[in-house]
């Protein structure tokens, strides 16, 4: 019997990003093994600090196009503190994927689970459950070192633009109230807000002005609006209210790390960054050099991103099976939790990367 083959570019990255991509293909094929109906062939692609200082490039010939063919990419982590370019810019080929294959949706899932450090006292913080949608290819960060906009001005002056275009954006806020259908089919409030600075910046006015063109499409959803700095304020008082967030994207670098910190810490920040034909798919935390090859970083954050990466499969090509194995890894971690089996060294536990990673292939294997 014949199944469908998808083709992932797999980046393994720099420092902890190696070790995590390994954990989270093992959790992976545990779950291909149990939903069957497809089959994954990798791309191995070079890129990243380590391989900058090696070849003074950083990603291998001809990587940028190819990692655009496969059916979806996977990221471990980029960069290294101690290795940049002149200007003391990171290294950040990512940031170009971005922008040449328009990944216009940065999906940052917040979710509490039990057994994990609990930020807040209130109790309601155990509820958290909520996406931040992040523009991934304009904002402030369409000036980022990377793309060589900035205007320099000497050594006395550098200036920044920060872009957003009606094209891009009606689609990101399509994005956000198909997100929020999509999570209110499934018990969750259905609400999108819109988080800007409207009432101090023209491109901010001209973002929510959208938002509310976009909006009157799904009158279904609910929308609701704040200020960036009032948002962040609600993220530490009533996180647990949000739904969809829906921001420009240096607002969304910020806050999702904020939000993220309120449910234990980066090792559980998955990230999607998907664009009309082609998505990435990456923990959100960086490379942790300090402590590669010590069997201690938290793999769950890649393990989520490569159940986001199973889910964007499906979606694309309507083949059910990557979302039973998707689905399969997400109740394994929130099982995992519940029963106390996932005690991550990040959070005081006693598991390591080898720990976690068995574990979580146990659990799937028990998921079924």
């Amino acid at each position: 019997m014949t199944y469908p083959i998808f083709q992932i570019t797999v980046i393994e990255g720099d420092g902890i990003g190696v070790e995590v991509t390994a954990s989270t293909f093992e959790v992976i094929a545990a779950a291909m093994d149990m939903a069957g109906g497809f089959g994954l062939e990798r791309d191995e692609i070079n890129a990243g600090a380590r391989y900058f200082a090696r070849h003074g490039k950083d990603i291998v010939a001809g990587g940028e196009a190819r990692a655009g063919e496969a059916d979806a990419i996977f990221l471990g982590a980029i960069g290294m503190p101690d290795i940049r370019h002149d200007d003391g810019t990171e290294i950040s080929p990512h940031l170009r994927l971005r922008e040449r294959y328009q990944l216009y949706a940065g999906i940052r899932p917040v979710k509490a689970y039990p057994n994990l450090p609990q930020r807040l006292a209130d109790p309601r913080a155990s509820n958290i459950d909520l996406i931040v949608l992040r523009e991934s290819t304009e904002g402030l960060f369409y000036s980022a070192a990377v793309h060589n906009r900035s205007q320099v001005i000497d050594d006395v002056e550098v200036r920044d633009i920060l872009k957003i275009s009606r094209s891009t954006t009606e689609k990101l806020h399509d994005f956000a109230f198909r997100l929020a259908t999509k999570r209110k089919s499934h018990g969750k409030r259905g609400c999108v807000t819109c988080v800007d600075k409207a009432n101090v910046f023209r491109s901010m006015a001209f973002f929510r002005k959208i938002f509310d063109e976009r909006a009157k499409h799904f009158p279904e959803i609910e929308k609701a609006y704040c200020y960036v700095d009032a948002q962040a304020l609600n993220l530490v008082r009533q996180p647990w209210e949000a739904d969809v967030l829906v921001m420009e994207n240096m607002f969304g670098d910020i806050l999702s790390d904020l939000v993220g910190g309120l449910v234990g810490g980066m090792g559980m920040a998955a990230c999607a960054e998907i664009g009309d034909h082609n998505g990435l798919f990456q923990p959100a935390h960086g490379s942790a050099p300090d402590i590669v090859g010590k069997d201690v970083a938290n793999p769950l954050a890649a393990i989520l991103s490569g159940a986001l990466m199973l889910e964007y499969l499906f979606d694309r090509s309507g083949v059910q099976a990557p979302l039973t194995a998707a689905r399969l890894i997400e109740d394994a971690v929130q099982k995992g939790f519940e029963q106390n089996r996932l005690r991550p060294a990040e959070f005081g536990g006693d598991m390591g990367t080898r720990a976690i990673t068995s574990e979580m292939v146990q659990l799937v294997h028990e998921s079924k």
